[in-house]
């Protein structure tokens, strides 16, 4: 039996255009490693759709995840034939996310509590967050919690200050709440709306903390939060000419400039989160000869091209809030592992790379603060 959760995360700035799902579903596969599926696939979806149809929703939007759901089912069946079901989908505005399980796994979700929070332009949502909290059944019949956010920032060079406050706006406005059955039920496909995706597990969430951070959850977060490698925007005329390219692969002077990683070391932004080691390529921001580019062939060797006008960065980052210290000193062979994080080869329909990170999560809780110690007191009576 397995001891950890393997769970596959992408973000992806869909650059408000429909996905072409064979594409996608193979440079995933191709990305991924051969040893294990994944138990859990979470998508973070920034510019999902057209800003109107993001904003009307419904039906409107359909036709996007329904190419999403297509990608993933392609990838499963490239990787052995794993079969996946779409548990919940939800978005505010722009910003979407999506979770997939493996089928045989399915029964392994006892609840979900969803919310969202507009960010950005008096706070509509053409920025913000979807965030979803799951109970995973583990062996003792006990629910691992997990909380995955998919976020989307402000954008531009300059606009670091309005990135660090639409995060704490984030935190602050987040709220989950139980999803009902027709939250969870498949909105791509011609369901009805009184089947649920869910088995019937009681729902003890009403216990639960409602916030982002809760000591008892993993969290992960991915998204397009747009932090850059400058604080101002390309001058001049040759500044291009000092992109980074495969030829001189040395990324090195633009990680040093990273805003985000500079934020969170000063604890200004995404408090508690890590990142694993960046090894691949700016994600932002490609031209769009570089998109035609890539509808053609998928060899990036000799080759990157850049828009002009922005600093090539790191727009697109998958975070994660390690075990607890309290747990790390008292199972310390416990620990998450990020088995792969990298960024998939450049989408036709889009000016940023998709980003992945493959994570074994272990399939254990996370004990409250003090509580092994909180037994032992009670036991020197």
């Amino acid at each position: 039996m397995a001891s950890t959760l393997n769970v596959l995360i992408i973000t992806f700035n869909c650059a408000r255009q429909l996905l072409e799902p064979e594409i996608f579903a193979r440079r995933l596969a191709n990305a991924l490693p051969d040893s294990q599926h994944p138990d859990l696939v979470l998508l973070s979806l920034q510019e999902i759709a057209p800003i109107a149809y993001s904003f009307l929703g419904g039906s409107y939007l359909v036709p996007y995840f329904q190419r999403f759901h297509h990608a993933v089912h392609l990838a499963g069946k490239a990787l052995g034939g794993a079969q996946y079901v779409n548990i919940i989908t939800r978005n505010v505005g722009m910003t979407a996310c999506m979770a997939f399980v493996l089928e045989e796994h399915r029964e392994n979700i006892q609840w979900i509590r969803a919310g969202g929070v507009g960010v950005g332009v008096q706070e509509m949502g053409n920025k913000g967050a979807v965030g979803l909290r799951l109970g995973y059944t583990i062996f003792n019949g006990d629910a691992l919690e997990l909380t995955f956010v998919a976020a989307h920032l402000a954008p531009m060079e300059e606009a670091l200050q309005r990135r660090n406050e639409d995060w704490a706006n984030i935190v602050r406005g987040l709220v989950f709440t139980p999803t009902t059955t027709k939250d969870t039920t498949n909105p791509t496909t011609q369901i009805e709306e009184t089947e649920p995706l869910l088995p019937n597990h009681p729902d003890h969430t009403n216990q639960q903390p409602h916030g982002l951070y809760t000591p008892a959850s993993h969290l992960l977060l991915a998204g397009d939060l747009n932090y850059r490698t400058s604080n101002t925007r390309p001058r001049g005329t040759t500044t291009h000419l000092t992109f980074p390219n495969p030829t001189h692969q040395d990324l090195t002077p633009f990680l040093q400039t990273d805003q985000l990683t500079r934020e969170l070391t000063a604890n200004r932004t995404c408090h508690g989160l890590s990142e694993a080691p960046i090894t691949f390529p700016p994600t932002y921001k490609y031209s769009k000869k570089a998109q035609r580019r890539a509808a053609a062939s998928e060899d990036e060797t000799t080759t990157w091209e850049w828009a002009k006008h922005r600093w090539p960065s790191w727009c697109d980052r998958i975070l994660y809030l390690d075990l607890p210290e309290w747990m790390k000193q008292e199972k310390p062979n416990v620990e998450i592992k990020v088995k792969k994080y990298t960024a998939l080869p450049l989408m036709p329909t889009s000016d940023h790379r998709p980003v992945i990170a493959v994570m074994r999560i272990p399939l254990q809780t996370i004990p409250a603060p003090g509580e092994r110690q909180d037994d032992a007191d009670e036991n020197d009576d």
